[in-house]
């Protein structure tokens, strides 16, 4: 069921992770974190693959995620949690067993698009604010730790800048991942517990309430979050409205789950098979 959050929406994750004041700007702030999980996955792969430099990792992560159609972030996310393949085995995942897509109902996803990542989470967004009845929205995914924002609609540079990252327990949208149920913030503008700098981000880009939907896979893991942005304060949902999106977020993490164990897996196994090349060649 929807509930009131006492801690509405997401804040700047320099502050909610507790980190130091600094004088970065919000673009830098997400450069760096952005960089973090690539960079990490490169030392791996170096060290892995016995590559001759960082810069080749890059290259290798960079080609292998363009083919896949895949974010670069989100592959190395994938090589750092993910098992890593026997020692000198030609094949990362020898034993796999390959899926179709699960379905999509109401998410107008045609056959041809079923495996197009950007496709389904940008329908998957139409489909709430279509529920929601509102224009502004926006996708995050659960990546190394955090929410990272995906996708988004409505919503102005300044707030999308503010609000890339989110590791906070305490905002709407990391509180609705944790507790795996729809969050509802009925009014931005009288909530005590903003400071300055997150109501204006909130406000500024016409937001006065939020509705945050968990996108749910198997065995209630929640891989990432659909929000609504309202610029009017918000009564309740009706039950068939909550209902209709506890079904998109079903269907939609089923298929990220999908996505991660099918589309980015074949995506390691050719970077594995390239890596064991470039590896022979250095030789």
């Amino acid at each position: 069921m929807s509930q009131e959050s006492p801690h509405p929406l997401p804040r700047n994750t320099s502050r909610s992770a507790g980190m130091p004041e600094t004088d970065e700007t919000a673009g830098q702030r997400n450069r760096r974190l952005a960089h973090i999980g690539v960079a990490h996955a490169q030392r791996v792969l170096t060290g892995r693959y016995r590559l001759a430099s960082q810069q080749e990792a890059f290259e290798l992560l960079r080609q292998t995620s363009q083919q896949f159609n895949i974010k670069l972030h989100t592959l190395a996310d994938a090589v750092l949690h993910t098992a890593p393949p026997d020692t000198d085995a030609e094949l990362w995942f020898p034993r796999r067993a390959r899926y179709s897509p699960p379905p999509l109902p109401n998410l107008a996803v045609d056959e041809s698009s079923r495996t197009n990542h950007g496709v389904v989470l940008r329908n998957a967004m139409r489909r709430v604010l279509h529920i929601t009845e509102t224009t502004m929205g926006n996708v995050q995914l659960a990546e190394q730790g955090m929410l990272r924002l995906e996708k988004h609609t409505g919503l102005n540079q300044e707030f999308t800048e503010f609000f890339a990252f989110v590791r906070d327990s305490t905002t709407s949208c990391a509180q609705s991942a944790e507790q795996r149920q729809q969050i509802t913030v009925k009014d931005v503008a009288v909530a005590d517990v903003f400071d300055d700098e997150s109501r204006h981000a909130i406000l500024q880009t016409g937001s006065r309430a939020a509705h945050s939907v968990p996108l749910v896979g198997r065995k209630d893991r929640v891989v990432g979050i659909i929000s609504s942005h309202h610029e009017q304060p918000l009564t309740d949902f009706t039950r068939a409205q909550l209902a209709a999106l506890e079904a998109v977020g079903t269907h939609v993490g089923h298929w990220l789950l999908w996505h991660r164990h099918t589309i980015v897996l074949d995506a390691l196994e050719q970077l594995h098979a390239t890596a064991r090349v470039q590896a022979g060649e250095s030789g």
